[in-house]
């Protein structure tokens, strides 16, 4: 039996942008012909709601995420987006448990629900786990064992194979960044999600859950985070609304063997 190729996975996240319909075809256009040419990658691009059904992916290397999803599948519940309407939208992904998500008030019971809605509408959840503080007692370590333990509450070891974890370093991200983690940290961290999960589940059975790395990633660290931080992949925020940027990233990601 051929084994199958594992491939470098890069998520998009364009948060709250851009302020139009046509910058989003713009950008998405752009990066679209560069990402269905990748073999070792797969791409996938989260934009607002309100442009999901405009925009238009081909084949299974390029294709469309959720910024967040809502547990229910339908209802009386103003302002949400269910698991089915994304389902029916033809979407493969959802992060969920973003720290800005979380900010706002969202709960690890609340993401443990949206996991769960994920995999009934047969979405990838990527599950964002990350601490505001970095302490050197090591005390952070917990507060991200509690995020991703909790989100996986009742879930059956069958699931595991169908989720992704990010981490993202609240401390690292947007302007207010006091500095990007080390390789050597990220890799650590890395070690210590597939610790967790091994404790969980009997992880040697099933194949491996993906681990991604997000926090200012851009087309200058992509390499060094790929080769050295011990991820499948990363999570980008500001650098992929510029096409030239993240189109970089791509085929950096490309040309590097897993």
């Amino acid at each position: 039996m051929v084994k199958e190729k594992q491939k470098w996975l890069i998520i998009a996240n364009w948060k709250m942008n851009p302020v139009s319909g046509k910058l989003a075809k713009q950008v998405f256009s752009s990066v679209k012909k560069v990402a269905n040419k990748m073999r070792s990658v797969d791409t996938v691009v989260c934009p607002p709601y309100i442009y999901m059904e405009s925009l238009k992916t081909t084949g299974h290397r390029f294709v469309l995420g959720s910024q967040d999803v809502f547990p229910e599948p339908e209802g009386s519940f103003t302002g949400n987006i269910s698991y089915t309407q994304l389902k029916n939208l033809g979407i493969k992904y959802s992060l969920v448990g973003h720290s800005e998500r979380r900010s706002h008030g969202e709960t690890n019971e609340d993401i443990n629900l949206k996991v769960k809605a994920c995999l009934r509408g047969i979405i990838t959840p990527i599950i964002c786990i990350g601490e505001k503080e970095r302490d050197e007692a090591g005390e952070y370590l917990k507060n991200l064992k509690e995020q991703l333990v909790s989100s996986l509450v009742l879930l059956p070891k069958t699931s595991i194979k169908d989720i992704v974890v990010a981490y993202e370093p609240v401390w690292a991200i947007g302007s207010n960044a006091k500095r990007e983690p080390t390789n050597k940290e990220i890799f650590e961290v890395v070690i210590f999600i597939k610790k967790v999960l091994s404790d969980i589940y009997d992880t040697k059975s099933v194949p491996p859950t993906k681990i991604l790395y997000g926090g200012s990633v851009d087309e200058k660290n992509i390499e060094s985070i790929l080769k050295e931080g011990g991820v499948d992949g990363v999570l980008v925020g500001r650098a992929s609304l510029d096409p030239k940027k993240f189109t970089e990233i791509l085929k950096k990601a490309e040309n590097i063997k897993r």
